[in-house]
């Protein structure tokens, strides 16, 4: 299967630059899969969609303020640093900009103002940055760490909370699982009142998310390995739902790479910790869930061709292009879909 297979053709001026106000008030496209329909409607209407025991999954990753910015010492060359893993309590795996100013060895110089300077050491072949101890290096990022927005969002973003998810809790993400961005408070109350479930995963989503495939047949990309976390409760509930004739349904690409990575049949997921690299393509045979609500991803990506995976290579085209003759927005903060 050929990457071009999963291209399309979309207008620059249709990239998201700013989140709506409400989220809410994003648009969503409803496709139905047995019945090969597309129809038009807007977030808030989700409920409508959706059947008291359905269970509705989603990931509550915080992004990490992961963007830096530093200064070789003894010269005057900016670098720019973003945070990929954290390896141990003060080593991260990092990207750096240009990274012929950060070999290994190189002590690079954070400014904080008024209250000094930090210098983190370059080692590990000029992937890993070391930083002091003694540093509290969480609350050193509040401080002094930028949002890492995705490369195509060129706006500033005015309240970085913006890029957060309303239920985000725990720690760890260089990147929004953006599928999550649409809900409110009022409206997760109302489908709680509508006898649907909410149960949360953990996944903390890393710079993949921005790389594209670089290979030209699809089976041939590696994913990079991301951490999750699957608590009991989440998986006893997608027991029950189950026997009940319930339905899954995933917020996010994210979410759905945890609960297939865990599947150990079509009714149950193994809860616990740990890295998935799991990639899904056309293919792929679902195993947990039976629904997907996700945004309108980037042309010849993981993201995309997952979406394809679940939808059908064809239907998810044509879906696109419809998308793009009545104007959605696309990407992180662009409109949603939802895919039944």
């Amino acid at each position: 299967m050929l990457v071009s297979e999963f291209d399309y053709n979309l207008p620059p001026e249709l990239i998201a630059q700013t989140p709506l106000e409400p989220r809410h008030d994003s648009r969503l496209m409803v496709l139905n899969r047995e019945k090969h329909m597309v129809s038009d409607y807007f977030f808030y209407d989700l409920p409508l969609f959706l059947k008291p025991g359905d269970l509705l999954v989603l990931n509550n990753t915080r992004v990490i303020p992961a963007r830096l910015f530093a200064v070789k010492q003894g010269s005057s060359g900016m670098v720019e640093i973003f945070l990929l893993k954290q390896l141990s309590r003060n080593r991260w795996e990092c990207l750096v900009r240009p990274g012929k100013r950060a070999k290994p060895g190189t002590s690079l110089i954070f400014d904080e103002g008024i209250t000094g300077q930090i210098t983190g050491t370059v080692v590990d072949g000029g992937r890993v940055i070391e930083f002091p101890p003694e540093l509290d290096l969480r609350n050193w990022l509040e401080r002094c760490g930028q949002t890492p927005l995705p490369p195509y969002i060129t706006h500033k973003l005015a309240n970085p909370e913006r890029y957060q998810t309303v239920y985000s809790r725990y720690e760890g993400s260089v990147a929004a699982p953006t599928a999550g961005l649409h809900f409110t408070p009022p409206l997760l109350e109302k489908i709680r009142q509508q006898g649907i479930q909410i149960q949360f995963l953990t996944l903390h989503v890393g710079m993949g998310t921005f790389r594209p495939v670089k290979t030209e047949v699809v089976e041939e990309h590696t994913m990079h390995p991301e951490s999750f976390t699957l608590p009991d409760d989440l998986s006893q509930a997608i027991i029950r739902t189950k026997k009940a004739g319930g339905r899954v349904i995933a917020v996010g690409t994210t979410t759905v790479r945890v609960l297939e990575s865990q599947a150990l049949s079509p009714d149950e997921v193994q809860p616990g910790s740990g890295e998935t690299n799991i990639f899904i393509y056309p293919g792929y045979d679902f195993k947990i869930i039976d629904g997907l609500i996700t945004n309108f991803h980037l042309p010849k990506s993981t993201l995309l061709m997952l979406t394809a995976a679940f939808a059908g290579r064809e239907f998810i085209l044509e879906s696109y292009r419809r998308a793009v003759e009545t104007g959605y927005r696309f990407f992180s903060f662009g409109d949603a879909m939802l895919i039944v």
